[in-house]
C-alpha cells in the first residue's frame, strides 16, 4: 500500500516537471534574437560589352645576341638588368690578331696607292684626268718628231722636183739634181723612221695604262682586304641590337665563345605584346583594333590599356584556343615580360551588368569561392557569386544575381543561411 501510494505522487510530479520543460523551451523559441545588418538593393549599370581572357606579356623584340667571330672575352660591361642604348657595348673579345692583321693590310693598301700614283705619273695622269694615250709625254715628243721629219721629207721633195725641172732645161747640173734627190729620200727615211718611233711610243703608252689598270684593280682588292680586316676588328666588338633591357648575361671574362654561344640577351620593353588566350567561341568577337583593359597582380586595381593588333588565323586543335595579340605602351616599364594577365577585350555596344559594394562579398578561402547574403523574408540567404573588375568601391558580378536582390552589407560574420535579421539602408 505505501508503494502504490508513492507511485501515485510521483508520476504527477514527473508530469508536471515535463510540463514545465516543454514551456520553457517554447519560450527561448518565441525569444530568439535577429540579427541587425544593414542592407542595399544591387544595381544593374549598362557597362561596355566585354569578354574576359588571360595571358601573358612578351617583349616587342628579343634578341639572344651571339658574336659574329669566336674570340676570348675580355670584358662585359654590362649586367642583367641593366638598360642599353642601341649600339652600347654589350661584350668585347680579344682583339689583338685582329687588329694585326688589320695593320698589316693598311700597309699593303698605302704600298698599292704608291704603285698606282707612280705608274699614273709615268702616264702624266694625276689620278683624275681621264687617260689619253695621245698625251703622254714621250708621245708627245715622238709625235712632234714625226711632224717634224714629215716637214722635212715635204720640203725635200720639192726641191728635187725643182731640180728636176731645171736639170731638164740645162739650168743646173745633174749632179745637183742627183743631191737633191738624195736628201728627199735621206728626208722620206727619216720620217718613216720618226712616224715607226712615234707609234711605238703610242703603243708602249697604251700598254703602260694597262698597267695602271692592273695597279688599280690591285688597290681595289687591297682596300677590300682592309674592310675586312677592319670588319673583323669590329666584329670583336659586341654591340646592342636596339634600345633594351639586358635579361641575361651568361659569359664572363676569359671565357672562350664561338659565334654559336650567347653573349647576353636584350628585351624592348617600351612596347609589350599581350598574348591572350582565346577559346574558338569568340572568334566571332575578335577583331583587329579593339581596346582591350588588363590587370596584373603587381599593380592592384591599375588599368593598363592597349588595342587588339594581331590575331592568329588558326586554332589550336588540342586546346580549341588562338592567339588574340594586343599591344601596350609601357614607357616606365611598369609591365615586365613574362608577367600573367587577365584583360577585357571591348566590344562594341554595351551590356547590363550588376554591382554591389565591396564590403557585401565574403571570400571563402576554404573553398576559394566569394559568397553573398540576400535579404528577403526577414531572412538571409548564402549565395555564391562569381565577381568581376571592381570600380571603386563598387564590384561587378558576372553571376549569381540577377540585380533585383538586397543584399547584406553588415555583421556577415555572425549571419548563416536562414538567419533571422533586421534589416535597415
Amino acid at each position: 500500500m505505501i508503494r502504490f501510494a508513492y507511485s501515485i505522487l510521483v508520476i504527477p510530479a514527473l508530469f508536471l516537471a515535463a510540463c514545465s520543460s516543454q514551456n520553457v523551451t517554447a519560450g527561448n523559441a518565441g525569444a530568439t534574437k535577429k540579427i541587425a545588418i544593414s542592407t542595399i538593393q544591387a544595381v544593374v549599370r549598362t557597362v561596355p560589352a566585354s569578354f574576359e581572357e588571360t595571358g601573358s606579356f612578351v617583349a616587342d623584340e628579343s634578341s639572344d645576341i651571339a658574336p659574329p667571330v669566336a674570340g676570348r672575352v675580355v670584358a662585359t660591361p654590362v649586367n642583367a638588368g641593366d638598360f642599353v642604348r642601341e649600339g652600347q657595348v654589350v661584350c668585347e673579345l680579344d682583339h689583338r690578331d685582329a687588329q694585326l692583321h688589320l695593320d698589316q693590310a693598311r700597309a699593303q693598301l698605302e704600298q698599292a696607292q704608291s704603285a698606282v700614283r707612280q705608274a699614273q705619273s709615268r702616264l702624266g695622269l694625276n689620278g683624275e684626268a681621264t687617260f689619253d694615250a695621245n698625251l703622254v709625254p714621250e708621245v708627245v715628243a715622238a709625235r712632234a718628231n714625226y711632224e717634224s721629219a714629215q716637214a722635212s721629207a715635204r720640203l725635200a721633195a720639192a726641191d728635187a722636183k725643182r731640180y728636176e725641172n731645171l736639170v731638164n732645161s740645162g739650168d743646173v747640173s745633174r749632179s745637183a739634181y742627183e743631191k737633191a734627190r738624195t736628201q728627199q729620200e735621206t728626208a722620206d727615211a727619216q720620217a718613216n723612221a720618226s712616224r715607226q718611233q712615234f707609234e711605238a711610243q703610242l703603243n708602249a703608252a697604251r700598254q703602260n695604262y694597262r698597267g695602271v689598270e692592273m695597279s688599280q684593280a690591285s688597290l681595289e682588292n687591297f682596300r677590300s682586304q682592309l674592310a675586312q680586316a677592319q670588319k673583323a676588328l669590329d666584329d670583336t666588338t659586341i654591340r646592342a641590337p636596339f634600345a633594351g633591357s639586358v635579361t641575361a648575361r651568361p659569359v664572363a671574362v676569359g671565357e672562350y665563345v664561338a659565334t654559336t654561344n650567347k653573349v647576353a640577351t636584350v628585351v624592348r620593353i617600351g612596347i609589350l605584346k599581350l598574348q591572350l588566350q582565346t577559346p574558338e567561341q569568340r572568334a566571332a568577337n575578335a577583331r583587329v583594333g579593339l581596346n582591350v583593359v588588363a590587370r596584373v597582380s603587381a599593380y592592384p586595381g591599375l588599368d593598363f590599356t592597349g588595342k587588339v593588333t594581331a590575331i592568329n588565323s588558326s586554332v589550336d586543335p588540342n586546346s580549341r584556343i588562338f592567339i588574340v595579340e594586343a599591344r601596350f605602351d609601357n614607357p616606365t616599364a611598369q609591365l615586365r615580360p613574362g608577367m600573367f594577365a587577365t584583360a577585357h577585350v571591348l566590344l562594341p555596344g554595351g551590356a547590363d551588368a550588376v554591382f554591389i559594394p565591396r564590403s557585401a562579398v565574403i571570400h571563402d578561402k576554404t573553398t576559394d569561392s566569394y559568397q553573398i547574403y540576400t535579404v528577403s523574408n526577414g531572412a538571409a540567404h548564402l549565395r555564391v557569386v562569381v565577381i568581376g573588375e571592381v570600380e571603386g568601391d563598387s564590384i561587378r558580378i558576372d553571376s549569381g544575381l540577377t540585380g533585383k536582390e538586397t543584399v547584406a552589407t553588415s555583421n556577415l560574420g555572425d549571419l548563416f543561411d536562414g538567419a533571422p535579421v533586421e534589416s535597415h539602408s
